[in-house]
């Protein structure tokens, strides 16, 4: 009698990447470190990293004692986001694939989250057809006078379609919204440093212990620590992606006239302008300025879209 070896490929999630090696976890949750097989080059898409936190991929165990495994194929995505390269720009880095929605934690103080930050967040979203949520955090520390911007912030963004949602780690005020909002859903979770990204998510799992080193002192040392997006299990189906590097989230390749499709205000409004090209910026029979000069579109957002056709940052 012959014993014939035989692999059996399985499937498995990427939850971690390291640039050249992979954390793949199996369906009964096993954990393998794999390489990609060969090269792999995505037709038409001109990314620095062929696999991403996300992916569903096929792979063949390679060692069993070792934990190693060769990754044979990439399951088609249903979306991915990409953020700009940081050394080749004409390049991009995909962040992570195969999202129900982005969440983008923010702080109107210590630190502030520019409007136009969370702009350039939302339209690249948009231009990923990704579903986006605000959650605003640390309203502990808002007066008066600061909650009530907050509330009419909040409502701007509802208004043009947004969820939004207000938090305190600390005081556990909208700790189970923001749980309600990550259930049974894989999110990738965002926001500058400082925000208490950790904080909340440790309110809601508080035996996943996310790491809460906020910005090292080497990043300003110019010492260059090569950081990549992780995976982490929240409760059965629900699953956050930790993304680091979230200032270079750039609209990657998006001509100026596209710009405000990825507005929905102004989206709902592009074929009332005179001029069918119309970038909306001193052009004459412009529905969008229009709107804007009528209050029906913040001129923040206004602001933010004239940012970003100028090619210019307004993320301070």
């Amino acid at each position: 009698m012959h014993s014939f070896a035989f692999h059996l490929l399985k499937q498995g999630l990427i939850i971690r990447s390291t640039g050249s090696w992979y954390d793949i976890r199996d369906e009964d949750g096993h954990i393998f470190q794999g390489r990609l097989k060969g090269k792999f080059k995505i037709k038409g898409l001109k990314v620095t990293n062929p696999i991403a936190v996300g992916d569903r991929v096929t792979f063949d165990i390679e060692d069993e004692a070792e934990n190693t495994a060769v990754i044979t194929d990439i399951s088609p995505r249903e979306n991915y986001i990409i953020r700009q390269s940081v050394h080749k720009t004409a390049h991009g880095h995909i962040l992570a694939a195969n999202l129900d929605q982005a969440v983008l934690l923010a702080t109107l103080t210590l630190p502030r989250t520019s409007l136009g930050f969370i702009d350039r967040f939302l339209v690249s979203a948009e231009s990923f057809r990704i579903p986006t949520a605000v959650v605003f955090n640390k309203t502990d520390i808002l007066n008066d006078e600061g909650l009530a911007y907050q509330q009419e912030i909040m409502d701007m963004y509802e208004s043009i379609g947004y969820q939004c949602l207000a938090t305190s780690a600390t005081e556990g005020e909208g700790v189970d919204a923001f749980r309600e909002l990550l259930n049974q859903k894989v999110t990738l979770l965002s926001g500058h440093s400082g925000v208490g990204k950790s904080s909340l998510v440790n309110a809601i799992a508080p035996d996943l212990n996310l790491r809460t080193n906020e910005v090292s002192t080497f990043a300003n040392k110019g010492v260059h620590t090569t950081t990549f997006a992780e995976m982490f299990e929240l409760a059965p189906e629900t699953y956050i992606i930790d993304t680091p590097g979230i200032k270079e989230l750039g609209l990657m390749d998006t001509a100026k006239e596209e710009i405000s499709h990825y507005f929905p205000e102004m989206r709902n409004r592009l074929n009332q302008c005179r001029f069918h090209n119309c970038l909306h910026v001193n052009e004459p029979g412009c529905a969008i300025k229009e709107a804007v000069a009528e209050g029906e579109i913040a001129e923040s957002r206004y602001m933010s879209y004239l940012s970003m056709v100028e090619g210019g940052d307004n993320r301070r």
